[in-house]
């Protein structure tokens, strides 16, 4: 298949700025395979999909504070740093994107926040076009240094979103099951999980089976290639635990619905599978991209939200529900107005 064939029209005002009131208030869509038939319920609703013994796989990375602003040495530049990775830990070493990229050159320093509660770092490597290496000149125990860096940084909501984080964004840019911290981005199909949902689902013997995916910005950067097996996903990091495979596995054995929440733990479960079909246990990096045509080992059933077009996310999503059933959804989804992106509507796939 081809990147065009995954444009659409996708009006501006669908583009959420805030989640809904309640998060397992935001409206589902359930898209049946089998029957092709399109429902229209709340997140709530999905109760009543699952039966007991069936599994829900989880993505429990947690989002931190990435996105940063600093001024330049002499000229005071306001400079956007967007923190995607720690490189080294003793040697304070950060892969970061920078706007704007043209004025940042190596052996710059950035100043960041004031005199109580202040870092700098220097430009050691220019490493892409966008992105650079620095190191933060912190003397201090790691653990003051990591505090700093929290303090001084912002909820990295996505770009579309023009307003700035408000403090309710720490929490509802996060899922309740938000657990090990290395994400830039939240595994937004979590996000609408409440606490009191979760324990409902628990009471009708639906087991959790939970993993790490840290989502990176290569989750959401723009495929440039018309030819989709030209494609190259960036790395993310990645744990599938030994708990997390005796649930997955049991439910198969006996025949349970196995359903993965969001695209990140979907592209996770696909990394480590056996030849038999049976997810394995996993500590590493995946780049994996998934598109059509596509067999999927371990999934019958999947919570995603509403992606943009053309985005890698909505590509694996029509692999799983079928190209021709998925466009029709996101048709019938735009028509009746439904939330799109992070801060989106859901959409249950059996």
């Amino acid at each position: 298949m081809k990147l065009s064939q995954f444009k659409f029209n996708l009006p501006k005002d669908l583009l959420a700025e805030y989640p809904s009131k309640q998060r397992d208030e935001a409206r589902l869509m359930v898209v049946n395979r089998k029957t092709k038939k399109i429902e229209h319920k709340h997140f709530k609703d999905i109760i009543n999909y699952f039966d007991p013994g069936d599994a829900m796989v989880v993505n429990n990375t947690q989002v931190f504070p990435a996105r940063m602003y600093g001024n330049k040495e002499k000229t005071g530049a306001r400079i956007e740093v967007f923190l995607l990775r720690e490189l080294n830990r003793e040697s304070r070493l950060w892969d970061v994107l920078v706007d704007p990229a043209r004025k940042i050159r190596i052996g710059n320093k950035l100043y960041f926040g004031d005199n109580e509660n202040s870092l700098v770092a220097e430009v050691i490597d220019n490493t892409t076009s966008r992105g650079r290496t620095l190191r933060f000149l912190f003397d201090g125990p790691y653990e003051e240094f990591k505090t700093l860096l929290t303090n001084l940084g912002q909820t990295p909501l996505p770009k579309y979103i023009k307003r700035k984080p408000e403090p309710s964004d720490a929490e509802r840019y996060q899922t309740v099951f938000a657990k090990i911290e290395g994400a830039v981005a939240a595994p937004t199909a979590g996000l609408h999980f409440s606490r009191e949902l979760m324990r409902k689902l628990q009471i009708k013997g639906i087991n959790f089976a939970e993993l790490t995916l840290h989502v990176g910005l290569g989750t959401f950067r723009p495929i440039e290639v018309e030819d989709l097996t030209k494609h190259k996903m960036d790395s993310e990091e990645m744990e599938i635990p030994q708990s997390a495979v005796d649930i997955v596995n049991h439910a198969k054995d006996v025949r349970k619905k196995i359903c993965v929440v969001g695209t990140t733990a979907m592209r996770a479960v696909e990394t480590s599978v056996s030849t038999t079909q049976r997810l394995k246990p996993f500590k590493g990096w995946t780049n994996k991209f998934v598109f059509p045509p596509y067999n999927f080992n371990i999934a019958d059933s999947m919570i995603t939200n509403f992606h943009t077009p053309e985005s890698s996310l909505l590509i694996m999503v029509c692999a799983f529900g079928g190209y021709d059933l998925i466009m029709k959804a996101y048709k019938e989804a735009i028509k009746d107005k439904y939330k799109f992106f992070s801060y989106g509507d859901a959409m249950l796939i059996l």
